[in-house]
């Protein structure tokens, strides 16, 4: 054993010391400090008590003690008087998964029992206290059950007053669905495109029996009414935009009108998706949008539309001075005309090609300011300029009505529209995004055919808008609705979904 030496005795390392061992050198120890302080004294020929030599040998140990077991630390808190409160032991946290780090943990034991034997020498086995783990991702089916509120009723014993408990707050007064009910049924059809009439088999199957389709399409439409004024919000935002997308696309009216084939129009920016329903493609549905609007700039494809939309708009505003609205068009669809051409007239590689590259520096223009894109959209200007010649001097070769011709025709006679994008830093290359805000009305108008009134055509635009403005802002639709729901009944103003993601990050 390893040993040191200290005064006139050896002293064990710690490590190796026992309880006992301590306590006999802290005695030596302080026995010692104690002779060398009087021997001190006595040199200096200072007099000294039995009670000061005290407090010296015992400030001299305490010096000693901190000196070797102590921090060397001179952080200093200030005493304070409270009272010491108990805390409750800290609940054991569990490590969330590595792969699905946002879904919670339930841990499950396996243990053996009996206990095995030793394969070596034959004795039992101990618990070592450690484990070998592993994952795997399940999923718990969906649950219903009734909730039976048991309402205190309170008396007064002089008969004359009774007062009950009330009921927490709804979205529906008086409704026998719960909150969580109408959310689930509401996203369920305008989020993850589920028929109404699907889900009902769906509950069915998981036991809930004979669930009426038409009582949940009548909850779709008085949750709309509930959040009538978010959609409100996010029209007034789209009317102050700058620049702004517009596309339609048809809806069915299966009955409760007139007119069969309406449209649904959407207008949106790069945080708001606001859309109307209409018996009618007139572009006095733009016009109405637009006239009450601060656009300058209107991403569209070329219909006549929105050409007959601007000539009126920009009418209204000549007359007051105000600033005419330009029309960007849609490279997509221009692209378009040459795919749909290339397959019998290789010519239109050419102009693929091109598109190729613009699309390519247009990816390289994601997340740069406004002086980094337009000296991107800079390069784009030459191939265009390119494209241009090459369309001119091809086109007189070429009869009407060939693919090839009505491709160049396209490019030429919109190429002001399709290349105003080039020096306006904030508009886009296409309308792809507002036509993607339409994919979810397509994808499920296969399923539901249509809507039976014009109410839920209303219904429609309303939730689609704001479950469609949740996307647009990576905002978990689920999460959105339930923050928002839960502050109506709170009283609290209403907000768009990109109000409630910038909250959240703040």
């Amino acid at each position: 054993m390893e040993q040191t030496s200290f005064g006139n005795s050896d002293v064990t390392k710690f490590d190796s010391f026992s309880r006992e061992d301590f306590v006999k050198r802290q005695l030596i120890l302080e026995g010692e400090v104690e002779r060398l302080v009087r021997e001190l004294y006595e040199i200096r020929q200072i007099q000294i008590s039995d009670e000061q030599l005290r407090l010296i040998t015992a400030e001299q140990l305490a010096a000693l003690n901190d000196s070797l077991y102590s921090t060397s630390s001179e952080r200093y808190k200030k005493p304070e008087n409270k009272p010491k409160k108990q805390e409750p032991p800290k609940p054991r946290i569990k490590k969330p998964s590595e792969r699905y780090p946002n879904i919670p943990v339930r841990e499950v034991p396996i243990t053996l029992n009996p206990i095995p034997g030793c394969e070596s020498c034959g004795k039992q086995m101990s618990d070592s206290g450690m484990t070998e783990n592993s994952e795997q991702l399940t999923m718990i089916p969906k649950k219903y059950e009734v909730i039976r509120f048991k309402r205190s009723i309170y008396r007064c014993s002089c008969q004359s007053c009774m007062v009950t408990a009330p009921v927490p707050a709804k979205i529906i007064e008086g409704s026998s669905y719960s909150n969580e009910m109408i959310l689930d049924v509401v996203l369920s059809k305008y989020c993850d495109l589920i028929p109404i009439e699907r889900y009902s088999q769906m509950a069915a199957r998981g036991g809930l029996m004979d669930l009426p389709p038409h009582s949940l399409i009548d909850l779709t439409h008085k949750f709309s009414d509930f959040i009538k004024e978010i959609y409100r919000l996010i029209k007034n935002g789209v009317l102050k935009a700058r620049v702004l997308n517009a596309d339609e696309t048809p809806h069915k009216m299966l009955e409760g009108s007139d007119k069969k084939s309406w449209y649904l129009w959407g207008f949106s920016t790069t945080t708001l998706c606001f859309l109307e329903c209409h018996d009618t493609r007139s572009g006095d549905v733009a016009s109405e949008i637009l006239l009450s609007s601060a656009c300058e700039v209107l991403v569209s494809d070329v219909y006549g539309g929105y050409g007959k939309a601007l000539k009126t708009v920009n009418l209204a505003r000549s007359l007051k001075t105000q600033t005419p609205i330009e029309s960007a068009y849609c490279n997509a669809h221009a692209r378009r005309y040459f795919i749909k051409a290339h397959k019998w007239y290789p010519e239109s590689n050419f102009y693929l090609d091109h598109y190729h590259e613009i699309y390519q520096l247009d990816d390289l223009c994601k997340g740069k300011s406004p002086d980094q894109i337009l000296e991107i959209r800079s390069q784009m200007a030459t191939r265009f300029e390119v494209m241009k010649q090459r369309a001119l001097a091809e086109l007189p070769s070429y009869p009407n009505g060939l693919k090839y011709k009505t491709a160049l025709n396209y490019f030429i006679e919109n190429y002001d529209g399709l290349t105003l994008f080039l020096t306006e830093s904030d508009v886009p290359i296409d309308n792809n995004s507002q036509e993607r805000l339409l994919r979810s009305h397509v994808v499920g108008r296969k399923t539901w055919y249509g809507t039976h009134s014009e109410r839920g055509a209303e219904t429609a635009a309303v939730l689609f808008s704001i479950v469609e403005t949740c996307k647009l802002n990576g905002v978990n639709p689920r999460e959105y609705f339930e923050a928002i729901v839960r502050d109506l009944l709170a009283r609290k103003p209403s907000y768009t979904p990109l109000d409630f993601k910038n909250s959240t990050r703040n």
